[in-house]
């Protein structure tokens, strides 16, 4: 008892020093020097589009109402074997400068975003790509924000905030407080000059860059890592060369998942590319972190059906471990203009120890379903 008391404590105290450490990474984002005026690069925004014929056009719209001067902007959004009217509605603003490009793969493939994003990449005309996704919305000044910073700092590539919004269930608000923190973690590391987690929804990188680290290859054979796995790839060739755009008209906005076999999928998926993270210390980190949260769940079992020792074990790591989240969480919320989302995490939090439990087992090891497509 005393041996396993002493290693949960030990993966405690890991778990509590990494809460810590990303405090100090998000506190040491500064305010970006932003370039407002005089913009000299070419933008290409790029979006894979796969059966979004409900919401793309509020992100084309958006898009096109850019304050960011118009002859800088090339848009190219690529129709992912779509089976309704994403396409037609894609092509409906070809007048207004909008590019499609139609995928038409003669064989399966397990990352047909990566090979989208790849054929933008290679028609495209600019010299900055502006990743995000076909659900997105994004206010006028996103793009003039990216661009500003770029110009006037300099780095190669860019993780940019997203947020969840219109969430209107219970369920929906604890995967925006989730999300928020997946959202710090990234930049957080990057505070740290470690990047080592970003989210494609809302990312820039130079295009001679991407060709520079080899673009997907190495990483095409999963369905996901077009964004971290890219980004781990470009911190290796240019450390201390990725910034965090921690500003508030660069945040992209997108959805929750209304259900939660949809969110599992979705989870499955992210968690599908930790296989190929190039950082083993990340991965080490990621598997304590991990096994934390099973001692979490163990000690509720083992005080109930063996000695109520293990309940006061439990007590303490879930108090600390929640305090310490508070600590992180409300600067990122704070950012996001959504504390109220904090007081949620008293539930939230131990149903992520089980739900991180769970996708730690079965998300390298069992096949889905993604956009319609069985995902190895």
């Amino acid at each position: 008892m005393e041996i396993y008391s002493i290693i949960c404590l030990s993966l405690t105290g890991l778990y509590l020093a990494v809460i810590v450490y990303l405090i100090v990474g998000w506190i040491k984002l500064k305010r970006p020097t932003i370039k407002t005026a005089n913009f000299t690069t070419k933008v290409t925004v790029i979006i894979a589009a796969r059966n979004e014929a409900e919401r793309i056009h509020y992100t084309i719209e958006d898009i096109l109402a850019q304050d960011y001067p118009k002859h800088l902007t090339e848009v190219i959004i690529v129709d992912d074997h779509s089976t309704d009217l994403t396409a037609e509605i894609i092509s409906s603003y070809a007048h207004r400068g909008i590019k499609l490009l139609e995928l038409n793969e003669a064989r399966p493939l397990n990352s047909y975003k990566k090979k989208a994003i790849a054929r933008a990449i290679g028609i495209s005309t600019g010299d900055l790509m502006v990743a995000t996704d076909a659900d997105c919305r994004m206010g006028k000044q996103w793009l003039s924000s990216i661009v500003g910073y770029y110009e006037a700092e300099q780095p190669v590539m860019i993780s940019s905030p997203v947020c969840f919004f219109e969430d209107r269930t219970v369920f929906e608000k604890m995967q925006s407080l989730e999300f928020s923190f997946l959202i710090g973690i990234g930049g957080a590391f990057i505070g740290h000059n470690k990047a080592s987690t970003c989210n494609g929804a809302n990312l820039a990188y130079r295009k001679d860059v991407f060709y520079e680290v080899g673009g997907f290859t190495g990483i095409d054979d999963l369905a996901s890592g077009d964004d971290e796995l890219l980004l781990q790839k470009v911190a290796l060739k240019y450390p201390g060369k990725i910034g965090f755009l921690k500003l508030r008209e660069a945040i992209v906005y997108t959805h929750a998942k209304h259900n939660l076999k949809e969110f599992l999928q979705q989870r499955r998926r992210w968690a599908s590319k930790s296989t190929k993270y190039k950082d083993k210390k990340i991965v080490a980190l990621a598997v304590g972190m991990w096994l934390f949260n099973i001692s979490l769940i163990l000690n509720v079992l083992l005080g109930v059906f063996y000695n109520h020792y293990f309940l006061k074990l439990f007590l303490c790591q879930f108090v600390l471990k929640t305090a310490f989240e508070v600590g992180f969480l409300l600067p990122v919320t704070l950012f996001f203009k959504r504390t109220g989302l904090l007081l949620l995490l008293s539930i939230l939090s131990p149903l992520h120890s089980i739900y991180l439990t769970y996708i730690g087992f079965i998300g390298n090891t069992k096949k889905y379903i993604w956009k319609g497509r069985l995902v190895k």
